[in-house]
């Protein structure tokens, strides 16, 4: 008998604990304006998903693999390129919320080198005209493409044989050598997308933490999230079911592509340094975990708290930068004003993206490895996603994990 009662009550924690995940909108939106391009072969495969307050379409539609026949999955690793970023910008806000830093920082009361910089202003037969900079740079500015840094360092020219995004040099090197490179501008004063600032935000993690930055994202966001498939060194296995590159041409099948300047083959040997501007390995079903908690302003689909709702709120999902300088907060896209139609999030090189709307927690993500060539899929995936966000669906008995957390 007490065996039997034993029993029935661990019966009972399992059924209470279980997650139902979001409800199956029964619509196929994307899927519809697709099919034809995948028919044809321009389109070798993509995943989309469509999310609105518990309701959610998913659409897997294609090859991962053409030529093996292999469909594209929810959990199919791909390189997710310049979205590393936003999760730069979450380990960020998590030390500003733990009092253990402030976006106006110096960034050389953390990396010294950064004490004294100079400014380009011109260039005449070889020689460079620079001045001392005037401004001081902040973290903020690294964040937000504000600090006058160029887009990759000169040791990650995707043009040279083991740089890249992956190759190159570790993030405290970037650091010193941007530190010691000319700025393109006075620090503040305009932007210029830049991975190399982002990477000196993540050196930065690293001297406050003592950690190195990876690893740091490991421990506060990536393993409580459960994202055990996101990370900068994809195993053999599988890299084996990864999703392939492929470059569109215009009336005939997409063409397979071995891989790209930025991120240079074999992608998990001693070669791979991580980069915060772009570097993670990540699969479809890992990112919704990722953008879900920030929609739900910092709580996982899982029921883990990363951040709190007022950081999200404030540093992620509304922009730092000055005035007139266009909408971006911390390694994320963001709006300047935020409002009950505002959304943010990051895409990334190979035509993957992905932007949550908190107000209304609605969630677009969208998985592709493009080696180039226009997307003329992309208006008509858009009008999809407005067919699907205009539906009133039915969302009673959806778990509150699972995007619906206030």
């Amino acid at each position: 008998m007490k065996k039997m009662l034993i029993l029935l009550v661990a019966v009972f924690c399992l059924t209470a604990t279980a997650k139902t995940g979001p409800k199956d909108s029964k619509t196929h939106y994307a899927q519809e304006v697709l099919q034809p391009y995948v028919t044809s072969g321009q389109l070798a495969g993509a995943i989309s998903v469509f999310y609105k307050d518990g309701v959610q379409e998913t659409c897997c539609i294609g090859y991962a693999d053409v030529a093996a026949k292999r469909p594209i999955r929810m959990d199919n690793v791909f390189m997710q390129c310049s979205q590393t970023k936003g999760f730069c910008g979450v380990t960020i806000a998590k030390l500003v919320e733990e009092g253990r830093l402030s976006l106006d920082d110096p960034v050389s009361k953390y990396l010294p080198e950064f004490g004294e910089l100079w400014v380009l202003d011109g260039e005449k037969d070889g020689i460079k005209t620079l001045h001392k900079a005037k401004n001081v740079l902040t973290v903020r500015m690294v964040l937000n493409h504000t600090g006058g840094f160029p887009f990759e360092i000169s040791a990650k020219r995707s043009d040279v044989r083991g740089g890249g995004w992956s190759g190159g040099a570790p993030l405290r090197q970037t650091a010193s050598i941007a530190a010691a490179s000319p700025l393109l501008f006075e620090p503040g004063t305009r932007e210029t997308y830049s991975n190399t600032g982002i990477d000196i935000g993540a050196a930065v993690v690293e001297v406050i933490t003592g950690m190195k930055w990876e690893q740091y994202l490991k421990q506060e966001v990536l393993d409580p999230l459960g994202m055990k498939s996101t990370w900068f060194w994809p195993t053999d296995k599988q890299l084996k079911k990864k999703i392939e590159l492929y470059e569109y041409k215009k009336d005939a099948p997409a063409e397979w592509r071995e891989e790209m300047g930025w991120e240079q083959r074999p992608y998990n040997d001693s070669h791979v340094f991580p980069s915060a501007g772009a570097g993670l390995w990540t699969t479809a079903n890992d990112q919704l975990k990722f953008y879900k908690m920030l929609m739900n302003l910092g709580v996982g689909e899982n029921g883990v708290r990363i951040l709190k709702e007022e950081t999200v709120k404030n540093i992620l999902a509304r922009s730092t930068r000055p005035e007139g300088l266009g909408g971006y907060s911390l390694g994320l896209s963001a709006p300047v004003e935020d409002n009950e139609d505002a959304w943010f999030g990051h895409g990334g090189a190979w035509g993957t993206n992905c932007t949550v709307n908190w107000h209304k927690k609605e969630l677009k993500l969208w998985v592709i490895q493009s080696a180039g060539g226009p997307q003329p899929w992309s208006s008509e995936v858009d009008k999809a996603a407005e067919k699907f966000f205009a539906q009133p669906f039915n969302n009673s008995g959806v778990d509150a994990y699972t995007g619906r957390t206030k």
